[in-house]
């Protein structure tokens, strides 16, 4: 089979369907390099070099997959992420506060409300900026 060619091929595909179930994309660029192996045997070179030009495109792909935005994921904090908490952003009023804490209505129920540090108890409405447990965390509306 690995005289053939084949085996290039049967490895790229194994590692396609891998990354399929996967999803990092790193698995792909390992394939890529397969498929260049499998391409170079095609083309009539030797053993040698077929393993140079799998490895090289391998190894490139890996690279640049890592240097790119898709391979550098930062995590973040998901008590401040709009994509995770749909309510950051959004505004609610606060009549009262006591030693900056708050109960105040928001969505049809009363919530627990801290100041974020810096803020002042000033303001009557506020934006939420976090949410830590069910405590939100708001900053005056500015």
């Amino acid at each position: 089979m690995a005289s053939s060619g084949l085996f290039w091929w049967i490895v790229a595909g194994a590692l396609v369907v891998a990354e399929l179930l996967t999803g990092t994309f790193y698995l792909l660029m390992i394939a890529l390099g397969f498929i260049a192996g499998g391409l170079a045997h095609w083309f009539g070179a030797t053993l040698a070099v077929e393993l140079a030009a799998a490895a090289g495109v391998a190894l490139v792909s890996v690279v640049g997959l890592r240097r790119s935005r898709f391979g550098n994921w930062k995590k973040r904090d998901a008590s401040r992420d709009v994509n995770v908490n749909l309510d950051i952003g959004e505004t609610l009023q606060v009549n009262e506060w006591h030693e900056g804490r708050a109960r105040a209505m928001y969505r049809g129920a009363q919530w627990d409300i801290e100041l974020a540090p810096g803020e002042t108890e000033g303001a009557g409405w506020y934006r939420i900026t976090a949410m830590q447990g069910n405590r939100l965390v708001v900053a005056a509306k500015r």
